[in-house]
C-alpha cells in the first residue's frame, strides 16, 4: 500500500468527480444522472469506510484504494478480441454469454437470448425507462457505504438484464467480467437485474484480470426478484492477485421468490464481497453460499445482512474459508428480524480451517430479533484438519499431503455439492483443488498467463 491517507484518496476522488462532472454525465439518462450529486456528497462527507466501523471492523479499504489508479470515462478502444483471449476452461458448459470489458459490454462478442434483454445501463434506462426509473438506485441508495455512493457518483457502464414475467430461460447466462490493459486502472461498473414475475433464470458471473496490472474493480449490482421469480446466481472471482475488488449485491425478494447466490473467491489481493437480501414479500426464500480459500497475503472479507421485514420468509447462509500462508479472512453476517416478521425462519452458518498457523480468520455472526415466533440460529467455528482423520487415512496408506487434500476438499463440497448446473459444479470442484494445491486456478484459457502473487 502506498503512503497515502485515506482523506487524501476521498478529496482525489471528489475533486476528479468535480472537475469531469459534466463529462460523466454526457449522454447518460436523467434517471442516473439526477442521484450523482447526493452520492458524491455523501461520499465526500463521509469518506472511504474506516478500519473498526460496523461494516469494516476487520478491514482496512485503503488496501484497496491506497494506490495510483487511471480513471476512463468513455469506453476504450479494445486492445485484443475478447472472444480470443477468454474462452470459458469449461468447454461443455452451454451458455448464453455477456463479455463486459473494463465495464462496457461488448457486444460483439456476446450471445443473447432472444426473450431476454440485455444492453447497457444507458440504452436500457432509453428504452425501458418505466422499469428502470423504479428499480435504479433504490436499494443502493439505503445503504450507508460509501464505495456504493463512489460507484453511483461515477457509474456510466454496466450491464442491464431484463427477463421479462414468465420467461424461463432454457440455459444459463454468463456475465464475465474481465479488466485488461497495460496500467493501473480503476472501474466502477453498474448493473441493474430485473427478474419478473413467475421467471426463471440461472446467471453466471465470472470475474477475470487478463494482465498483470493492478486493477480495482468496484462493482455494484442491484437485483430485483418479482413475485414468484427463482434465480440462481453464481459468482467466481479471480482476478490476479496484485488487484482489488470490492463486489456489492444488493437484492429485494418479492412474495414466493426463489434466490441461490454462491461466491467461490478464488484469487485477487483484497476483496471485499457485499450480499445484501432485502426479504419485502412473504414466503420468499433465500439459500446464501460464499466459499473463499485465501493464501499468501491475500485479504478476502464476506459481509452479508438479510433482512427479513415481512413475516413467513426462510433465509439460509452457509460461508466457508480455507486459509493458508499468511492470508486474512473475514466474515461478517448480520440477520435482522423485523417486529412484524413473525413467522421467520434464519439459519446463518460460517465455518473455517486455518492450515497454516500464520493464518488468521476473524468472524462475527450477528442475530437481531424484534418478533417471538421465530427460528432462528447462528454460529461460527474456526479450526485446524481434524488429526484424528489424518491419522487415520495415513494408516490406510495415503500420503500427508493427498490425506490433507483430501479432507480440505471434502470440507469445500457442502458448497460446492449446492450449485444446480452439474458440469459447472465438476469444473468448479477441480478449480478448488487446483487453488489447494498451489495451482493458479485458472477459469478463464486466455492468452495472459497471470504471474501468482502472494
Amino acid at each position: 500500500m502506498e503512503n497515502v491517507s485515506s482523506v487524501c484518496i476521498k478529496d482525489k476522488l471528489t475533486a476528479l468527480y468535480r472537475q469531469y462532472a459534466a463529462q460523466i454525465s454526457d449522454s447518460m439518462p436523467e434517471s442516473m444522472n439526477r442521484v450523482r450529486e447526493t452520492a458524491i456528497s455523501q461520499f465526500d462527507a463521509l469518506g472511504l469506510p474506516r478500519k473498526g466501523c460496523e461494516r469494516y471492523r476487520f478491514t482496512e479499504i485503503m488496501t484497496a484504494f491506497g494506490h495510483a489508479y487511471g480513471y476512463s470515462i468513455s469506453k476504450l478502444a479494445a486492445t485484443a478480441d475478447s472472444q480470443t483471449v477468454f474462452r470459458c476452461a469449461v468447454p461443455n458448459l452451454d451458455t448464453y454469454t455477456i463479455i463486459i470489458n473494463n465495464g462496457w459490454i461488448d457486444q460483439k462478442n456476446s450471445t443473447i437470448p432472444a426473450n431476454v434483454v440485455a444492453t447497457e445501463m444507458a440504452d436500457g434506462a432509453n428504452k425501458y425507462s418505466e422499469l428502470f426509473t423504479a428499480h435504479y438506485n433504490r436499494l443502493a441508495a439505503q445503504k450507508d457505504d460509501t464505495t456504493i455512493s463512489l460507484n453511483t457518483a461515477f457509474a456510466r457502464s454496466g450491464l442491464f438484464l431484463y427477463i421479462p414475467d414468465n420467461v424461463v430461460v432454457d440455459k444459463p447466462i454468463q456475465i464475465v467480467n474481465v479488466l485488461s490493459g497495460g496500467n493501473p486502472q480503476m472501474v466502477n461498473q453498474r448493473n441493474l437485474i430485473v427478474a419478473g414475475r413467475g421467471s426463471q433464470a440461472k446467471i453466471v458471473i465470472c470475474d477475470h484480470t487478463l494482465a498483470n496490472s493492478k486493477f480495482l474493480l468496484n462493482n455494484v449490482t442491484e437485483t430485483v426478484l418479482q413475485p414468484n421469480a427463482q434465480l440462481d446466481c453464481y459468482c467466481i472471482q479471480n482476478l490476479n492477485d496484485r488487484s482489488s475488488q470490492i463486489a456489492s449485491l444488493l437484492i429485494e425478494q418479492n412474495a414466493d421468490s426463489q434466490l441461490l447466490a454462491n461466491t467461490l473467491t478464488l484469487h485477487g489481493g483484497f476483496v471485499r464481497n457485499n450480499v445484501e437480501v432485502l426479504m419485502a414479500g412473504q414466503h420468499a426464500e433465500a439459500s446464501i453460499y460464499g466459499l473463499s480459500l485465501p493464501a499468501g497475503h491475500q485479504h478476502i472479507d464476506n459481509f452479508t445482512y438479510v433482512d427479513h421485514a415481512v413475516p413467513n420468509c426462510t433465509s439460509y447462509e452457509l460461508y466457508k474459508n480455507v486459509l493458508n500462508d499468511e492470508s486474512v479472512g473475514v466474515f461478517s453476517g448480520y440477520v435482522l428480524v423485523r417486529p412484524d416478521a413473525q413467522k421467520t425462519n434464519a439459519q446463518q452458518s460460517n465455518k473455517n480451517i486455518c492450515i497454516s498457523p500464520s493464518a488468521r480468520m476473524y468472524t462475527k455472526p450477528q442475530l437481531e430479533i424484534y418478533a417471538d415466533d421465530v427460528k432462528c440460529s447462528h454460529g461460527a467455528t474456526v479450526g485446524q484438519l481434524d488429526e484424528s482423520a489424518l491419522f487415520y487415512m495415513r494408516q490406510r496408506c495415503i500420503g500427508e499431503d493427498e490425506a490433507k487434500m483430501m479432507l480440505m476438499s471434502a470440507f469445500a463440497h457442502e458448497v460446492v455439492r449446492t450449485i444446480r448446473i452439474p458440469i459447472l459444479a465438476e469444473r468448479y470442484a477441480e478449480m478448488i483443488e487446483n487453488r489447494l494445491r498451489g495451482r493458479h486456478a485458472a477459469c478463464g484459457d486466455c492468452f495472459m498467463k497471470c504471474e501468482k502473487r502472494g
